[in-house]
């Protein structure tokens, strides 16, 4: 195997399905005490997501708390509840065609601009026999990790 040509950075946000906004908010917002920073509503998503932000800065991770448009229609954000986690990337083009080479399987859609602004892709769940390598049921986010927050990394691991 070759040298891994990228790094994982650390988590830049977890998101959470549910049948209802309000009952997520009510634990991550009114107990865990954090605040709402904005809200992204997709049709082709089937989505409206409040994001809620732990910590701040450069180390800041979002918390997607997403209920489904239309509960009937796919994609199914609320299923499973823990939806997907997303990883800094420090240089995604990179990672995108060093995982490919190594059998890692992504989601449809490529690298394409997310809900915050970042350029991002998925790591499929599912492997499959040309792709043997995948999340192993969880949806797997890489997003591209803007300069001060590769910075920020690069400062804490020396």
């Amino acid at each position: 195997m070759t040298s891994r040509p990228f790094k994982v950075l650390g988590i830049q946000q977890i998101a959470i399905g549910g049948p209802s906004k309000q009952r997520l908010s009510r634990l991550w917002v009114d107990m865990f005490g954090l605040s709402i920073t904005g809200n992204f509503v997709s049709e082709r998503e089937n989505v409206d997501e409040d994001i809620a932000a732990l910590g701040s800065g450069p180390f800041k991770v979002e918390v997607d708390l997403m209920q489904p448009l239309d509960a009937t229609k796919k994609p199914a954000v609320h299923e499973p509840p823990l939806n997907h986690i997303g990883l800094w990337i420090d240089d995604l083009p990179r990672a995108v065609e060093w995982l490919t080479a190594q059998g890692v399987r992504f989601a449809p859609g490529g690298i394409r601009k997310g809900a915050a602004g970042y350029d991002i892709t998925f790591l499929h769940p599912k492997a499959n026999e040309a792709f043997p390598i995948a999340g192993e049921g969880v949806l797997i986010e890489l997003v591209q990790a803007p300069p001060e927050v590769i910075a920020a990394f690069s400062r804490i691991a020396g």
